[in-house]
């Protein structure tokens, strides 16, 4: 991973709002991870203290960065992490222990 795709990474995760989103949806999606669920955001907005608008501003910060996806299922947004970004982000952090 170069430098630069680290820095968009860590920048979108260097705001507080959207730090607690995505742990939102990496816990809802260890959860769910057997059972094939997805995260529906409607179920996270009501857990946080920002409304709607200001909660797709940081997803769209956080899919920018590749942390996650998001697709409409019907009239809901479902967001998933984008593991192989997460991966490479630990590993890089990580000095490439494994």
């Amino acid at each position: 991973m170069d430098t630069v795709r680290l820095a968009k990474i860590m920048k979108a995760l260097s705001h507080p709002n959207r730090l607690e989103l995505y742990l939102e949806i990496m816990k809802n999606h260890e959860a769910n991870y057997e059972s094939g669920c997805d995260c529906f955001i409607s179920d996270i907005i009501g857990s946080m203290k920002i409304g709607a608008p200001t909660v797709s501003h940081h997803l769209k910060e956080l899919a920018n960065a590749d942390l996650i996806t998001t697709e409409r299922q019907g009239k809901f947004l479902v967001a998933r992490i984008n593991e192989e970004t997460a991966k490479e982000a630990c590993a890089v952090l990580s000095l490439g222990k494994k």
